[in-house]
């Protein structure tokens, strides 16, 4: 049995998620039905981090299985010209180790949220941001998000259907730069509770609106009570940057 690592890109906009969902258009479902013309049979294909719907990546990374040696480029050619016609795109393949696992083997995820910061609705960007018409502080929110680095309990940031054991998280970095209009939020971790980057991403708009003082927003974090925390960001903004091996 083969191994292979697929690298892949997607606007999760008309997607229901990642995950194959009877009934639910979804990537996965997309990406093994492209993989069917070339490969003759339907193979599951495994991801670095499951997104929800709404969700992009830039850099998802998926394995997959198959008994014969494949042509990682012509099956790269080929998956592309099945999902041309949906904003999917198989961006690299290549055989790796069996103990490759993309879920697994990752030491670190990243991901970044994209605010767009004005009064006018985003057009080119529209379903690719979150507009937020009133000013925000970066650099307030920056320094505010400082006491989420290192092992916590995240409870404060965890949606009501997480299913993880554990509300401990350990947060390796945290980057918040501003480039005209847009504020990006970006996240380094091993592994997140689910919502827990869009949770994080609406207290720190209630810092940079200046809602919150920076103070408030540590005592909230350390009250590990959902109910005291900002909105959910919404899932437009939010984007699978990639994974570290």
């Amino acid at each position: 049995m083969n191994r292979y690592k697929i690298t892949v890109e997607y606007d999760g906009t008309p997607f229901h998620g990642w995950q194959r969902q009877d009934g639910y258009d979804s990537v996965q479902q997309r990406i093994e039905e492209s993989m069917l013309p070339f490969l003759k049979k339907m193979v599951a294909i495994n991801c670095a981090g499951r997104t929800d719907t709404g969700v992009h990546a830039l850099a998802q990374v998926a394995h997959f299985d198959f008994e014969k040696d494949i042509d990682c480029f012509r099956l790269q050619e080929c998956m592309n010209f099945y999902l041309q016609n949906v904003p999917i795109c198989i961006l690299s393949i290549e055989k790796v180790p069996n103990n490759f696992n993309a879920r697994l083997s990752a030491i670190e995820r990243s991901y970044v949220y994209k605010i767009l910061n004005r009064r006018a609705k985003p057009t080119i960007d529209a379903n690719r941001v979150w507009l937020v018409p009133i000013p925000l502080n970066e650099k307030k929110m920056l320094s505010a998000a400082q006491c989420l680095i290192g092992k916590h309990d995240f409870s404060t940031f965890r949606a009501a259907g997480c299913q993880q054991k554990t509300p401990i998280k350990t947060i390796n970095r945290i980057n918040i730069e501003r480039n005209g209009n847009i504020i990006e939020i970006t996240i380094f971790a091993k592994s997140f509770l689910y919502h827990q980057v869009r949770n994080i991403v609406g207290s720190l708009k209630m810092v940079g609106c200046g809602k919150w003082t920076e103070e408030n927003f540590k005592e909230i974090f350390e009250a590990k009570n959902r109910n005291l925390a900002g909105p959910t960001a919404p899932a437009c903004g939010l984007y699978f940057l990639g994974a570290r091996y």
